[in-house]
């Protein structure tokens, strides 16, 4: 399901932005985009005040997408305290824009409660900038109407799928007796405790997180979903990341990083993506699923990617 915002004001577009990441962003660059092939938005944390070599390498990595997907206009929102260095960035921003020949529509500042034009050129804006509130905005009751949660900070979002060290204790206390599955045992068991909304037995636990280890067995976690399924295995996922030792978080991570991908939920892929890499920087799969996030690659995609993965998977037998 796809939630459709239409803003009007600079009011309407800060109360989208939560909504559309999924949490209250703080110390951020945010993009939204309009008039492309596929709409999408981005959030990058806010460089070192004065770091210009920073700030150009974040104008290229919000273009690149951007070009990718024929982007005609995007809105920026920097929710930064410091002034000086929003002007900085999104003057910044704003020329390197502007030789990509797409518009910038909007550029925010946002502090305490209050929005202010970024790079101080938007006539009519008070120097003390203009009041808002996102949480009484008709945005925010849309969104739960339909569905749509937002916390509070990404901090409360990564909290959701840190380590749980008492049920990392007991899943690893499991470890001793657990064997492989096959990829149809896995398929099987993940689909059960999926659609049920159960939570595996540490036993359970540990082979799952054991046979996704090994590349070839773990694709039955996740190369074979299809779209709709998506958040009910994610949930699963939540839970197998919050109980894995260390040695077998990347893989369980990078799966629910694909997963949180494929239902739209990029924060979570992000926070998910984000534990995996930092034990492996390595790791294929999370590898595979930081490209799709930083090429903001639709989940839409996935129903063709997914006849050539599956091929791909029968040739490697």
């Amino acid at each position: 399901m796809t939630l459709i915002l239409r803003a009007k004001s600079p009011a309407d577009l800060l109360a989208a932005v939560p909504v559309a990441l999924g949490f209250e962003p703080s110390d951020s660059i945010v993009m939204l985009t309009f008039g492309g092939s596929t709409a999408f938005h981005a959030r990058i944390d806010l460089p070192p005040s004065g770091d210009l070599d920073t700030v150009g390498q974040i104008a290229r990595s919000l273009l690149e997408p951007c070009r990718r997907h024929g982007v005609q206009q995007v809105v920026l929102v920097l929710y930064d305290a410091d002034a000086r260095r929003g002007r900085q960035v999104s003057r910044r921003l704003g020329r390197a824009f502007e030789r990509a020949r797409i518009e910038v529509i909007e550029c925010l500042r946002v502090h305490d409660g209050r929005w202010f034009s970024a790079d101080g050129l938007r006539p009519g804006v008070p120097a003390w900038g203009v009041a808002y509130d996102t949480s009484t905005h008709p945005f925010r009751a849309q969104a739960v109407m339909e569905g749509y949660v937002t916390l509070g900070s990404r901090a409360e979002l990564a909290a959701g799928i840190a380590a749980d060290p008492e049920a990392v204790a007991a899943v690893a206390a499991a470890r001793g007796g657990a064997v492989l599955l096959a990829p149809g045992e896995l398929a099987e068991l993940c689909a059960r405790h999926a659609d049920e909304g159960t939570v595996p037995s540490a036993a359970e636990a540990v082979a799952i997180l054991m046979t996704v280890q090994i590349g070839v067995l773990r694709d039955a976690a996740w190369a074979v979903l299809e779209r709709d399924q998506a958040e009910r295995h994610a949930a699963l996922w939540c839970d197998l990341v919050r109980r894995a030792p260390e040695d077998l978080l990347p893989s369980a991570a990078s799966v629910l990083g694909f997963l949180a991908w494929l239902q739209g939920h990029g924060a979570l892929a992000w926070c998910a993506i984000d534990r995996c890499l930092d034990v492996d920087p390595e790791h294929s799969l999370g590898t595979l699923v930081a490209h799709l996030l930083e090429g903001a690659v639709p989940p839409a995609s996935w129903a063709s990617m997914r006849a050539s993965v599956l091929a791909e998977l029968d040739e490697a037998g």
